[in-house]
């Protein structure tokens, strides 16, 4: 117990990394921005014993930041892992620290969601090249248009639609069980739209590569890579704004929101942990007259049930005709 007390930060943090996988669940990525920012505590700051650690360390942190012009949530990720290895060192190792509810993490203002109207989404779409200048079929296009269709559908984040293997996605049922932030699963749900694009990108691949987007050498696609995609197709395109997968996903949970879908049923859309997550990206985004609409749609307690009217479906994805080859035509309706 006595050596724990003086353990250092940089000893500390193996263990810590090592926890944060095996009874956090942690994203490799999350993990090694969690040691990321430990490591610039102890080169930039100090290196103590956990249990000297107080609140003037984290003062330090602050005005050295703010010295570099770093963003508050520069701050924020650094302040957040240095209260995650002292809560482990507490709960774990045993070792006596601060009152860690007095380290208050600084809060980015609020940023404005960027997000596509339905015209801007199809343009986007539409002008994605699905064939070479012979004529042929780009399967690197098709793949792309794929990606786009699932993220615009399904409202998923790119690590989650890349983690797809082809024998994931349920056509008949148009659904996939993912695995979200937190090691959390949930259901993600198809468009026929978006299953259409997928199996036509599907029948131009050779590879036997498992995964449902792969590279043209056949190994599974990384969000570095179909990031690197959408930043070119946005600027060949000379877009007015920014298109990103996180923006197509934006995209999709405020078409559901102006479309009428319930914030709870949009909270498990979007696979977030708190409503109030939600609430706080996407309710400010509808303007006074689509909120007037809703009220009188939803605020009666004999009014009609939703189901008809402005709000009862999604203007976009909408279906489209299946191909006679699509494992959609033939598939037997759930039980």
């Amino acid at each position: 117990m006595h050596h724990n007390q003086s353990r250092t930060l940089g000893e500390a943090l193996p263990g810590f990394l090592d926890y944060l996988a095996a009874d956090r669940h942690f994203a490799p990525a999350t993990r090694k921005k969690y040691g990321e920012n430990i490591e610039w505590f102890v080169r930039e700051i100090a290196n103590p014993a956990i249990s000297e650690i107080t609140l003037h360390h984290f003062i330090s942190v602050k005005a050295r930041l703010g010295e570099r012009g770093a963003k508050t949530a520069r701050m924020a990720s650094i302040i957040c892992a240095l209260k995650s290895i002292m809560a482990y060192s507490r709960d774990v190792l045993g070792v006596p620290v601060i009152d860690l509810s007095k380290i208050k993490i600084p809060r980015s203002p609020r940023r404005e969601v960027v997000y596509l109207t339905k015209e801007e989404l199809e343009e986007f779409l539409v002008c994605i090249p699905l064939r070479t200048w012979m004529g042929k079929p780009r399967v690197a296009g098709y793949r792309f248009r794929a990606i786009a269709e699932t993220l615009a559908a399904t409202a998923m984040r790119i690590s989650e639609a890349l983690s797809l293997d082809r024998a994931t996605v349920d056509f008949a049922r148009k659904q996939a069980k993912i695995v979200g932030k937190g090691n959390k699963e949930r259901t993600a749900f198809f468009t026929d739209r978006s299953l259409n694009w997928i199996v036509r990108y599907l029948d131009l691949r050779t590879d036997a590569n498992a995964a449902l987007f792969a590279t043209t050498a056949g190994s599974r696609m990384t969000a570095n890579v179909a990031e690197a995609m959408f930043k070119r197709h946005t600027k060949a395109l000379n877009f007015a704004k920014p298109v990103t997968p996180h923006v197509i996903r934006h995209t999709a949970a405020t078409n559901l929101l102006q479309n009428g879908c319930p914030i709870g049923f949009i909270k498990e859309i979007l696979g977030h942990e708190r409503l109030e997550t939600t609430c706080r990206f996407y309710l400010g985004i509808l303007n006074k007259a689509d909120t007037q609409k809703a009220h009188q749609l939803y605020s009666s307690f004999d009014a009609p049930r939703p189901g008809d009217g402005e709000f009862a479906a999604p203007a976009y994805p909408v279906d489209v005709h299946m191909p006679a080859s699509s494992p959609l035509t033939n598939a037997k309706p759930p039980l």
